[in-house]
């Protein structure tokens, strides 16, 4: 192994610069208190990673404002806002769900009692029973809808991928033909296509194995002025014995306007179902594999960005309004009294920063608070990491292992792995999956940070495992102030790929930070530690043609 100083070391903490975008002076002023990094993991790359960029679009990068970490202000994490817009919440307004059954049957419940909109971003919407019922439940209150006096306002609006949408002959398009039929003008289907996708390679790639080069990947679940954030796609298992984590936001107007209007600039660029099952792309809009691929990309950075921005001036105006007017005590302005009932919308104590990265785009804000997250966690700090598919970028991986703080990886074992059990080569990537914790593993021995990074796996008998998303403990604190829930898994799909969304809360309140604290604990529950006698279970077996394929293959799954 090699020693932990010299040209190494520089090239690692030379290496961080990037990916948490510290000052060298800063980060110098650190090198005193930071592990001992050990080998140049960067050296041993696959040289088959050169193929990624022949997948990616030639985009400029998206040039966003330059912050820093803030640990004396109201809360540490307010440099996000520097990125993205940041929305005060009240905590009595977020609750946390913990089951799939309570995800599908609160679904039901929003979709029934929506007066406004429905707006639905997933991955695919499957064909079975209770997908169908979700379905019912749309066609039930766009009926009612009509039956009011005057004209109806009711909208729906649904963003799927195209590819995994499109499946077989009977796919999310078929169970959506008859809204789009029946109520054409309340309607709207959009199927999101990846630019990369196009010309030889998506004639040559089959049907199920044309979703590896991107997808349409946010999971945003809207009824009026209510918001669930999952990271749950819309199929039976994901309602019935699928784990994955959901927060439900109520009586959020400005966090639901964004991510109705982010859903509404993505299906913009998308191809628009139409009642026959035919797709085509809005008037004047650029096709996303036929039309030029840069000027595609442009279009939808520009159409993203602009919500972005157009939210963050927003809420930059509200705030300095708000603050404004309190600190000249205008009469107009309620002011806060705890003995006061009735309607009086309470202080924040909660904030919500949405987190969006659409590399084929060029924008890449989940990626950089992420890193940055990690750069700075403080010694003594405790991260939970948890994701379906242990499958960390380079990036990530270097931090984890580089930087103080203690982390917890929680990921899924063989057999609740969403892939267990399938046909054909998908069914050797649970055993893919394997491969690379091992490799994780060991690199983590090597480097004797057992005590300080260590591996659970999620086993429970007849469920699959699908949660994502970080806790963030500050160091001398037993309950979290921070989490990201989303649909990303902090792997290169999730990074270079898909389009993903989360969001980052921090909270100051101590009922919302325990309904944290116990979402994660529960999870964490249903694991075992991984030591190097878990690799050596006849389960845990991999095939070496499976171990050669990996390297080559780890980018797109």
């Amino acid at each position: 192994m090699a020693a932990a100083g010299g040209p190494v070391l520089w090239r690692r903490l030379l290496g961080l610069l990037p990916h948490g975008r510290l000052g060298l002076a800063a980060l110098l002023g650190r090198l005193s208190d930071r592990l001992p990094l050990g080998r140049d993991r960067r050296s041993r790359r696959s040289s088959w990673l050169l193929l990624a960029p022949l997948l990616t679009p030639a985009v400029p990068q998206v040039t966003a404002p330059s912050f820093c970490v803030c640990p004396e202000a109201a809360h540490r994490f307010q440099w996000i806002r520097n990125l993205v817009p940041e929305f005060g919440v009240s905590s009595s307004h977020i609750r946390v769900l913990s089951s799939p059954t309570e995800f599908y049957e609160l679904m039901k419940e929003q979709i029934k009692t929506a007066k406004q909109r429905v707006v639905v971003a997933s991955l695919y919407l499957g064909t079975g029973l209770l997908e169908q019922e979700l379905v019912d439940c749309i066609e039930e209150t766009l009926e009612r809808s009509l039956q009011a006096s005057g004209p109806s306002d009711f909208r729906v609006s649904i963003l799927l991928d195209f590819t995994r949408g499109s499946r077989g002959r009977k796919n999310s398009r078929t169970m959506l033909l008859p809204l789009l039929r029946r109520f054409p003008e309340q309607v709207r289907v959009s199927l999101f296509h990846t630019p990369n996708l196009r010309g030889l390679l998506k004639r040559l790639i089959p049907e199920r194995f044309n979703e590896t080069i991107g997808l349409q990947h946010i999971k945003v679940y809207l009824f009026d002025d209510n918001v669930i954030l999952s990271g749950a796609n819309l199929s039976d298992s994901y309602f019935t014995n699928r784990q994955d984590r959901y927060v439900f936001l109520q009586d959020s107007p400005e966090i639901a306007d964004f991510f109705t209007e982010l859903v509404d600039a993505i299906g913009d660029v998308s191809l628009q179902l139409q009642p026959d099952d035919t797709v085509q792309m809005m008037e004047g809009m650029v096709h996303p594999y036929q039309g030029d691929k840069t000027a595609y990309c442009e279009v939808a950075n520009r159409r993203v960005m602009e919500v972005i921005n157009a939210a963050r001036t927003r809420q930059e105006l509200h705030s300095q309004t708000f603050h404004g007017r309190r600190s000249e005590g205008d009469p107009l302005l309620p002011q806060r009294d705890p003995n006061a009932g009735g309607d009086q919308k309470p202080e924040p104590d909660t904030w919500i920063y949405p987190l969006i990265q659409m590399k084929p785009f060029g924008i890449q804000i989940d990626e950089r608070v992420t890193e940055t997250l990690l750069t700075e966690a403080e010694r003594g700090a405790r991260i939970y990491l948890t994701t379906g598919y242990f499958n960390l970028t380079q990036a990530y991986m270097d931090l984890v292992l580089g930087t103080r703080a203690e982390y917890q990886i929680l990921l899924a074992s063989p057999e609740v792995n969403g892939f267990f059990g399938a046909k054909g080569v998908a069914g050797a990537i649970p055993a893919a999956y394997v491969y690379i914790a091992h490799q994780f593993y060991s690199e983590v021995c090597c480097l004797g940070q057992q005590d300080r990074v260590r591996l659970q796996e999620y086993s429970r008998n007849g469920w699959t495992f699908h949660a994502k998303g970080l806790w963030l403990y500050l160091a001398g604190s037993s309950l979290p102030c921070l989490t990201l829930i989303g649909s990303p898994n902090f792997g290169y799909r999730s990074v270079h790929r898909d389009l993903e969304a989360q969001v980052a809360i921090v909270t100051e309140n101590r009922d919302l930070q325990q309904q944290l604290h116990q979402e994660q604990e529960q999870l964490y529950l249903k694991s075992g530690v991984v030591s190097s006698s878990t690799f050596e279970q006849p389960t845990r077996y991999v095939k070496l043609w499976v171990k050669l394929v990996t390297p080559l293959i780890k980018n797109f799954f």
